[in-house]
């Protein structure tokens, strides 16, 4: 089963779908997700510090906000903004990935809104916070998605993206390597689906956004993924209301 929304892949949809029970395993089909999760949140806690104006030693700085994980999966990201505090819903649009979700939670004793839906299903309602990690690249309509998220982003919201860039090293390294060598399942990427910063910049601007920030994310093998000023790979973008 999945949910219709002009935005939604359906088999994108079923693809990660198929992928609910193995979620929240580290060493599953989605292992490199728990990698990617410090340099994620390592990301988005230096930009709301920095926009909002926020103690960096603030253990629960998103306190009194509502956050949006948009393409949320099992809740890897989405667990995390409510242990910082924030108000957090989840969005997928495979309901297999949001019955797992509401599982996780549970166990974890955590109030989380988990959906299955799309973005275009949250006309009424906005967040301080949006965030969408990985996710464009697997959508129908990349331009109505980020009208969506930005429709659903608060007048002092932040939106916060990351995805693959379309480059010969980000084929190399998530497709011929990471699939190929089987570190993520197969058919997970469409290379021609990969965005440029610029290709994404132009379409969260025609939303009137502001990208106040591009940062890299790289791969160290002593470290596992790093912030970096490389591009090249995969990146991430923040942007708030002009």
């Amino acid at each position: 089963m999945t949910i219709a929304g002009a935005t939604i892949d359906p088999s994108e949809a079923a693809f990660f779908g198929k992928l609910a029970a193995d979620w929240w395993d580290p060493k599953g089909s989605s292992a490199m997700l728990h990698r990617l999760n410090p340099a994620r949140l390592g990301y988005l806690r230096a930009q709301i510090d920095a926009i909002w104006g926020l103690d960096p030693r603030e253990r629960r700085p998103l306190a009194g906000r509502k956050a949006l994980d948009v393409g949320c999966g099992a809740g890897l990201l989405t667990e995390p903004l409510a242990r910082l505090g924030a108000q957090a819903t989840g969005l997928d649009a495979a309901p297999e990935n949001i019955a797992a979700a509401r599982v996780h939670a549970d166990g974890q004793g955590l109030a989380i809104d988990y959906r299955a839906g799309s973005v275009e299903d949250l006309t009424a309602e906005r967040f301080d916070l949006v965030v969408s990690m990985e996710v464009i690249e697997h959508v129908a309509d990349p331009a109505a998605f980020i009208g969506g998220l930005a429709a659903a982003l608060a007048e002092d919201g932040i939106l916060i993206l990351s995805t693959p860039n379309r480059t010969p090293l980000s084929k190399l390294a998530l497709i011929t390597v990471g699939e190929g060598l089987g570190m993520v399942p197969k058919g997970t990427h469409d290379h021609t689906k990969f965005l440029t910063p610029g290709e994404l910049s132009a379409l969260v601007e025609q939303n009137g956004l502001e990208v106040v920030d591009t940062t890299g994310l790289s791969f160290d093998p002593r470290t596992g993924f790093v912030l970096s000023s490389n591009l090249a790979l995969d990146y991430f973008l923040t942007a708030r209301r002009r």
